[in-house]
């Protein structure tokens, strides 16, 4: 029997919520598309709204903690426990009516991630992980794939757009892009970095890398991997902290070719 903890099932209630609403604005999101003005002061609305149903579900269960937030910024409360929220992973998905967002909620206590919720509202698909106790979607436990060979594997990536790493950012990116691209079976640019990590951690995807992501984007998501055998490092190999500049992620049998493809892009 799968027994979660009580912050968790905290976690989960306030992704609930915010995703059952995010469901309703991107119905409206839909119709929008087809207006002059377009949908992005919506989607902000929406975002925000999401954010504020989640703090006060968290707040109302555990008001000592601390909170680092996307559009919020930082409240800091409690030394130890911090909330980590991005209340729409995906937002230029969702901005396009595109059906792949996600909301994603992690629990750090002393700097460690120890539980994360991952939810896509869409297909109600639920992941979620605790340390040391496994990750999980739904009910069923997950395990990141058995792939051992690059040309059976299949990875996911981010795209710098306009704006993001512009120069040798975008030209670094290609590189691997190229490199990547030469020796696997396929690469998915999905637009969403905490589904994409939770999909790794599901065994969908193979691994995964990307630069410049937030603590936002991926808290709940390296604890997933982790918990599922699977690897998080930087592009060195080195322990992945939130602040490094690329977050590489993979099964545990193609995780350093995942490395040494990307390190071999000059």
């Amino acid at each position: 029997m799968i027994v979660r903890s009580a912050a968790l099932n905290v976690m989960t209630k306030a992704a609930e919520k915010a995703g059952r609403a995010l469901v309703r604005d991107f119905g409206e999101v839909e119709q929008l598309q087809v207006s002059r003005k377009g949908p992005a002061d919506f989607v902000s609305s929406a975002d925000r709204k999401a954010e504020r149903i989640i703090r006060e579900e968290l707040q109302k269960a555990r008001p000592e903690y601390g909170f680092l937030m996307e559009e919020g910024g930082e409240i800091a409360s409690d030394d130890e426990h911090r909330f980590i929220i991005d209340p729409l992973d995906g937002t230029s998905n969702f901005l396009h009516g595109l059906p792949h967002f996600a909301v994603s909620i992690a629990l750090e206590k002393k700097g460690e991630v120890i539980a994360g919720v991952i939810y896509d509202p869409v297909k109600d698909e639920l992941f979620w992980a605790e340390k040391g106790k496994g990750a999980f979607l739904n009910s069923r436990r997950l395990r990141v794939s058995a792939r051992a060979r690059l040309s059976d594997s299949i990875f996911a990536t981010g795209i710098p757009f306009m704006g993001m790493q512009e120069g040798e950012g975008h030209q670094l990116f290609l590189r691997r892009l190229e490199k990547v691209m030469g020796k696997t079976a396929g690469v998915r640019r999905w637009g969403a970095a905490a589904l994409d990590l939770a999909y790794v951690a599901a065994g969908r995807y193979d691994g995964f890398w990307e630069r410049g992501l937030n603590p936002w984007d991926v808290a709940a998501g390296l604890l997933m991997v982790k918990e599922a055998g699977g690897f998080v490092t930087d592009a060195q190999g080195r322990q992945y902290k939130f602040k490094s500049e690329d977050l590489v992620a993979g099964n545990d049998k193609i995780h350093k070719s995942l490395l040494d493809l990307l390190r071999s892009a000059k």
